[in-house]
């Protein structure tokens, strides 16, 4: 009897963590489910639990149950990127669908103006009915971020485009002047606004912070852009002789451009978005959360993107430059995103937090070719078409990488920021364990 009584002892032991386990099996998959799509499909996550869950598995069951053929391994995790990263698919698509198709020219420029109005006021709609007032008022009062972020996105960038363009401009024979001024341009021009609102949101970054530093920027950019360009293109370079003279008087025109598309694209939609949001809070947080049009902002990003290749081809911008040509400005591009992107990364990390790092991560990178276009055509008189299709290149190529890689980034964030969050979490729980026991 009494060799009984221990072994009775240890099945009950057994019987009860079993059963504990069953249970914080069944609370970690409510946990997942509840967190969403993104985080419940990651096969890091999904890794992680199997590695938690597993030992509450019997050993009978681990005989019986064979392993996954590693194709299937394979299989699963590429479903998972396909739904996690639909996106860089769809964008994809559009590009090559750009490149076979496009609108006649004749109807381009008004194709211009409904893409860049409503669909750049379609993100702005969604973000002002989802982004809370008191949160995007408290990042427009951040004065010395906005300086760091500026500085970045406007002296940085382009310091660095212009001492690498002027190592690489050795050889006339090689290199196309225009796309060396393309690239140039491509450093001045201010952040891009659409994507990075997007991208920041899905990669759990502060998006007030980036809704404010993209409109910042763009509203700078009329004024410091031309500056910069008209400096650096003042040394006299051989690729400089390409653009003809300053054109004078021009620029009132391009400030109307600018301005009257901040007003009417972003500021008023965000304004309306935050009226909606204050007014009805339930109505707007079940339409654009729990039905999910909050999509409708990257479906809106696709098209803008379409537009900008749409025009680019059907302006057979592509034709008229040399292979080899294409593919340095495709790896210079890279190499641009990589350096400044670890560069504000690394500099932000000295004195912000994570949700902070993401957004700077992607607004100061970032370059947008809406502006650089007009300015090119407002700052050079009489500049050829050919030229102007050159001039374009490198922004739009650039563009679509910066794409590419800031939805790639999306994972690598989500899961930087997410293990945060589950320490942060630990020691809360770890806090309140002496007082829920004193109770």
């Amino acid at each position: 009897m009494p060799s009984q009584a221990p072994n009775s002892q240890a099945n009950a032991d057994e019987a009860s963590a079993g059963y504990s386990s069953t249970l914080n099996k069944t609370a970690r998959s409510s946990q997942i489910e509840e967190n969403g799509e993104a985080q419940s499909d990651n096969p890091v996550s999904s890794s992680r639990s199997s590695i938690q869950l597993g030992p509450s598995t019997s050993h009978q069951d681990s005989r019986c149950t064979p392993s996954r053929p590693r194709w299937r391994r394979y299989l699963s995790n590429i479903k998972w990127f396909i739904a996690d990263q639909w996106f860089l698919v769809a964008l994809g698509f559009f590009i090559l669908l750009a490149s076979q198709v496009q609108v006649p020219g004749s109807q381009q420029e008004k194709k211009e103006i409904v893409v860049t109005y409503l669909c750049v006021a379609v993100i702005f709609l969604i973000t002002g009915c989802t982004l809370p007032t008191k949160v995007l008022f408290a990042n427009y009062s951040r004065w010395k971020l906005h300086i760091f972020v500026q500085l970045q996105s406007f002296l940085l960038t382009s310091v660095i485009v212009y001492g690498v363009v002027s190592l690489c401009a050795t050889n006339p024979d090689f290199m196309d002047p225009g796309l060396l001024v393309g690239l140039i341009f491509t450093g001045c021009v201010p952040t891009t606004i659409s994507s990075n609102v997007i991208m920041t949101k899905q990669a759990n970054g502060n998006q007030a912070l980036t809704v404010v530093q993209s409109t910042l920027g763009n509203f700078l950019g009329p004024f410091i852009s031309p500056l910069l360009i008209l400096m650096y293109l003042s040394t006299g370079a051989w690729y400089t002789k390409v653009v003809p003279g300053i054109g004078a008087g021009g620029f009132g025109e391009l400030y109307k451009r600018v301005f009257k598309q901040l007003g009417l694209s972003i500021f008023l939609p965000l304004f309306v978005g935050q009226v909606l949001q204050n007014l009805f809070p339930r109505a707007t947080h079940k339409v654009f959360n729990d039905w999910k049009f909050s999509k409708l902002g990257s479906w809106s990003l696709l098209i803008i993107i379409w537009q900008t290749y749409d025009q680019a081809f059907e302006t057979h911008a592509f034709d008229s430059v040399k292979g080899n040509n294409i593919v340095f400005i495709v790896f210079m591009s890279i190499v641009f995103y990589t350096l400044w992107t670890v560069t504000c990364f690394l500099l932000s990390r000295l004195w912000l937090d994570k949700a902070d790092t993401i957004a700077v991560a992607y607004v100061v990178p970032a370059k947008t070719p809406a502006m650089g276009v007009p300015l090119s055509n407002v700052m050079f008189a009489g500049l050829a078409p050919i030229t102007e299709s050159k001039l374009q290149i490198p922004m739009v190529i650039f563009q679509g990488l910066q794409i590419a890689a800031g939805s790639l980034l999306t994972i690598v964030f989500r899961n930087w920021i997410g293990d945060v969050e589950d320490e942060e979490r630990k020691d809360v729980e770890t806090a309140q364990e002496p007082d829920r026991g004193e109770r």
